[in-house]
């Protein structure tokens, strides 16, 4: 379990009657007993390899490839036609070519990579499993110290006489590990940050025999305890040599550490400033050499004009060069959403942080910039060649904390594809539910894809979202996930399970699966489909790889990963 999972458990989960009397402080050292995040523990093969013949993964240098978040480092989300093998006129045609069952979890969170012939995707259980392309058997499985919430990236370094590619990802731990793609020997381990509230929602970027992974954290959540002395986290990027693991750098979003600011009603004391996570990707210039992030919302007081902000740093050196704030004085943390506003900072709120990476584009002349979906429902371009510059500013939905665009939005030459969350939550009396209490969706709210010019930020089309079907609970409309574009098509996963792919000149609906029910899966027991969140699709070799299965903030629980091909085959 994830320090996250296991705090709530502790504190109003199946466990808080046992945890009666702790101190918060008192629960953080049972927490770090319970799951050391920086133990000793190797990664080992410990699933049983199903795939015959040669287990060696050696893709040539030309092979196809998602690897990542993006197929690119500029973090565009756009397979271009030959890669994607899959034509506009064919995708009506998709039907399930196989399934596989991610283990025992509520959230198939993160998508998966796919290299040459291979597909690595994570768990939350912790697992990483290396999977034919074609047919889903297992070439391998492994273990992390804790459950993951994204994806892997394969690097193409071969350490001292290891003659295959690395896979590297971070744990819910905040270890980041590089383990032999082939025989699932662990290279290297790192611990990086030792804030006990770190976790990486971020898939790394590897580029050049670097790895670059950011860091965001669990504890804007933790405001409604009135016994948290909060907050003190600071997000940050790390940059390590792929080959041995060796720190090369580690910039903050927030320079100065946190310091007591005053005390809650409770009496304990607070701190400050602190939060600017980054939950997304790093995009790469590497024209300028520069690595871009996009930070979240501050914690506490006083805010920072690091965060909701995009912040350029050297490649090199992390340094930073510039940042450009689109939200001013956004602190906020959980127990801004309490009656007792416990622990909420004196703005509290509106919590629009940034929870997808900027996509670096090219308008023509010369002319780039930098765009992003924001969670106030605003789309930003600013110019990277000047520091920032505002390019334009398009409203594309109604912002909150759960509204806008959250995870992940998709470009090609012309247009910018931004799905809209603006879940709406409610809650329910439930004796069966920790602490007593359900949330509820309503399926009356959210939802929305819209296609906006590049170049002036235009909307040319929308596409209104689709009803929840009729007597189907535990359903909303909204399209939180990433969404993915090839050649004519964009994708997008909805929290009412469908995934469903629009034409690109028009936003009409070309093809639409329902994802919510059981799969029979090529690894035994069967899995269930269920709410879109987070991660996108993965479109390449002619076939459409999605996770499904989202029980956060009351959708529907799944552990699927599923994949589609032309009539299955």
């Amino acid at each position: 379990m994830s320090g996250e999972a296991i705090y709530l458990a502790l504190t109003s989960g199946s466990m808080k009657s046992r945890a009666e009397g702790l101190t918060t402080q008192q629960i953080f050292t049972l927490l770090g007993y319970i799951a050391p995040t920086g133990g000793t523990q190797t990664t080992a093969p410990v699933f049983e390899r199903t795939c015959k013949g040669d287990a060696v993964f050696q893709p040539g240098a030309n092979a196809p490839r998602w690897n990542g978040w993006s197929t690119s480092v500029t973090n565009s989300r756009f397979e271009d036609a030959a890669a994607a093998g899959l034509a506009a006129a064919n995708v009506p045609k998709l039907k399930l070519k196989w399934a596989f069952n991610l283990g025992d979890v509520t959230m198939a969170r993160g998508e998966p990579s796919v290299v040459g012939n291979r597909v690595f995707v994570a768990s939350a259980t912790g697992a990483v499993y290396s999977l034919d392309r074609d047919t889903g058997c297992t070439q391998l499985g492994l273990k992390a110290d804790a459950g993951m919430r994204a994806g892997v990236s394969v690097g193409d370094v071969s350490v001292g006489n290891i003659n295959a590619p690395s896979v590297y990802f971070s744990d819910g731990g905040a270890n980041v590990y590089a383990l032999n793609a082939s025989s699932g020997e662990l290279i290297w381990k790192v611990h990086t940050v030792d804030h006990f509230a770190t976790i990486a929602t971020a898939t790394p970027q590897v580029y050049k025999g670097v790895v670059y992974q950011p860091f965001s954290s669990f504890e804007e959540a933790l405001g409604p305890d009135p016994n948290f002395e909060c907050c003190t986290f600071r997000g940050s990027v790390v940059a390590l040599d792929a080959a041995s693991g060796r720190k090369l750098w580690q910039t903050f979003t927030i320079p100065e550490e946190a310091k007591p600011t005053r005390k809650n009603a409770a009496g304990k004391q607070q701190y400050g400033p602190s939060g600017a996570g980054i939950w997304s990707t790093p995009t790469i210039d590497e024209q300028l050499g520069i690595l871009y992030v996009a930070t979240g919302d501050n914690y506490s007081d006083p805010s920072t004009d690091t965060s909701d902000a995009i912040l350029a740093m050297d490649l090199k050196t992390g340094k930073l060069l510039w940042s450009k704030q689109l939200t001013e004085n956004d602190t906020f943390n959980n127990g801004c959403s309490t009656p007792q506003r416990t622990n909420c900072p004196q703005t509290g709120g509106p919590d629009f942080d940034f929870g997808q990476p900027p996509i670096l584009v090219r308008l023509g002349s010369g002319r780039r910039a930098l765009v992003i979906a924001q969670k106030s429902g605003m789309v930003h371009a600013i110019d990277p060649d000047q520091k920032g510059k505002v390019l334009w500013q398009t409203r594309a939905g109604a912002g909150s904390p759960l509204g806008g665009s959250q995870w992940g939005s998709a470009a090609d030459r012309a247009k910018i594809y931004v799905a809209i969350s603006g879940i709406g939550i409610g809650g329910v009396p439930d004796v069966k539910a920790p602490g007593g209490f359900r949330l509820t969706l309503d399926p009356k709210k959210g939802g929305g894809l819209h296609a906006l010019n590049l170049a002036t930020g235009k909307i040319e089309w929308s596409a209104r979202p689709e009803p929840c079907a009729e007597g189907r609970t535990d359903c909303s409309p909204a399209q939180s996930g990433a969404v993915t574009a090839i050649p004519g098509v964009v994708f997008s996963g909805s929290v009412d399970g469908h995934l469903r792919a629009y034409a690109t000149g028009t936003g009409r609906v070309l093809w639409d699966v329902d994802t919510e029910r059981e799969f029979k899966t090529v690894n035994g027991n069967p899995a269930h489909g269920g709410s879109m969140d987070a991660g996108g699709p993965v479109v390449i070799c002619g076939m459409v790889f999605v996770n499904s299965g989202y029980g956060q903030w009351g959708g529907m629980a799944g552990n699927a990963l599923l994949v589609f091909s032309v009539d299955g085959k």
